[in-house]
Formats: C-alpha cells, sequence, structure tokens
C-alpha cells in the first residue's frame, strides 16, 4: 500500500484534517442511520443523506464523475457516492463489515481527485461505522 495513505481508525493517530466538515457529515450519517435504520439498499441511505444535507445547508454534489487516464488516455470513468464541499470524498456501503476492496476504492478515488480526505460510511445491523481515509501526498 502506498506509504503516502492512511487509514484512520484512531483519532489519536495523526492530525484530523477538515475537522468541522467531517464532524458535520458524520453528525448527518448518523442522524439517517438513526431514523431510517439497517436493512436498506445503499440508495435508500443515499437519498436520505442527501436530503440531511440540504436540510443542514450542507454543499455536496451526489454520483460525480472522476475520469480514470492512462498515458494521458481516459480509460474509464468512476462515480464518487458523495463529493462534500469540494474537499471530501464521500462514500457509502452497506453490509456487515468494510471489505479491503472498499478501503482500496476510496484510496484509489483520493488518488484520482487529488483530494486528502474520505470518508467510508457503513450501514450495517451492527450500527453505523465509518473510517476516515487520508491521502497525505
Amino acid at each position: 500500500m502506498d506509504t503516502n495513505i492512511q487509514i484512520v481508525m484512531n483519532e489519536k493517530e495523526t492530525t484530523v484534517i477538515y475537522p468541522e466538515f467531517t464532524y458535520k457529515i458524520v453528525g448527518c450519517l448518523f442522524e439517517v442511520y438513526n431514523v431510517v435504520g439497517s436493512g436498506h439498499k445503499e440508495k435508500f441511505y443515499q437519498s436520505a443523506l442527501a436530503e440531511e444535507f440540504v436540510s443542514r445547508k450542507i454543499k455536496y454534489e451526489e454520483q460525480v464523475p472522476v475520469s480514470l487516464f492512462y498515458k494521458d488516455k481516459k480509460v474509464g470513468v468512476n462515480y464518487l457516492d458523495f463529493l462534500i464541499e469540494d474537499k471530501i470524498v464521500l462514500e457509502l456501503k452497506i453490509g456487515r463489515y468494510f471489505s479491503k476492496r472498499n478501503l482500496i476504492q476510496t484510496l484509489d478515488y483520493l488518488k484520482q481527485t487529488k483530494m486528502k480526505l474520505g470518508i467510508i460510511a457503513n450501514f450495517s445491523r451492527d450500527g453505523l461505522k465509518f473510517y476516515r481515509v487520508l491521502n497525505l501526498k
């Protein structure tokens, strides 16, 4: 794994990037989970979260296309679940746990966008879990 990218599981491990936005986003995630509960499709959480962002006046974009290039040639497009305040990539998942693939996907999005902070959130029967993912380049 790239040494300039860090998955933060313990807030004491590093300085918090964009703490005010992170706090607001996590608050929205918990509000949606507390109201909607578990067991739903990802798209339902995404719709509810968009409504919560609007109610809290948080600037966001959904399903943001990000092109992937190989030697200056476009070879594909990925879609970010959310881009918050033009600074933070937010990826939503459902299920019991985060897979390595989910984390790698978020890391790849940060590299593609050259952004510093991603949040990956998992809505599960065991509650809401989230990780901050940092691109330290």
